[in-house]
C-alpha cells in the first residue's frame, strides 16, 4: 500500500469542501490529510507559504504538486483511480498540469465565491 500524504489549505472554504468529498471517498483510510494552515503541523517538508501556493502530496517519500499531487491522491480512491492512473503516462499529466495552472489563476474568485455562498 502506498504512504500517501496530503496537505490542503484548511483555511479555504473550496479546500474545506474538496478535502471533505476526498476524505469521504476515501473508505479504507490510505490518504492522511494534514492541514497545512495548523500551527500543530510539524510535518511541513517546504516552506508553508510555498506548500500552500499549490497542491502538495508526498507519495512514498516523493513530495510532488500540482496535478502529479492530485493524481497521486487519485489513485488511492477507487472510483478516481482510473484518472490518477492516467495521468501517470507524460501526456495526460502535462494536459492535467496546464488544466491545474489555468485554474490558479480563477481559484481567488472561486474562494470569494464559496465563501459568500457559505456565509448566506
Amino acid at each position: 500500500m502506498t504512504n500517501l500524504i496530503v496537505w490542503h489549505d484548511g483555511s479555504c472554504p473550496l479546500c474545506q469542501r474538496e478535502i471533505a468529498l476526498m476524505r469521504r471517498l476515501d473508505r479504507r483510510g490510505a490518504i492522511t490529510f494534514v492541514d497545512a494552515t495548523s500551527a500543530d503541523d510539524v510535518s511541513c517538508p517546504i516552506d508553508r507559504a510555498d506548500l500552500l501556493s499549490r497542491f502538495h502530496a508526498s507519495e512514498d517519500g516523493r513530495l510532488v504538486s500540482g496535478a502529479a499531487a492530485f493524481a497521486a491522491m487519485w489513485r488511492q480512491i477507487p472510483v478516481l483511480r482510473p484518472i490518477g492512473l492516467a495521468a501517470r503516462a507524460p501526456f495526460v499529466l502535462a494536459m492535467l498540469e496546464r488544466a491545474y495552472v489555468a485554474f490558479l489563476r480563477v481559484r481567488p474568485r472561486l474562494q470569494r465565491f464559496v465563501a459568500r455562498e457559505k456565509t448566506a
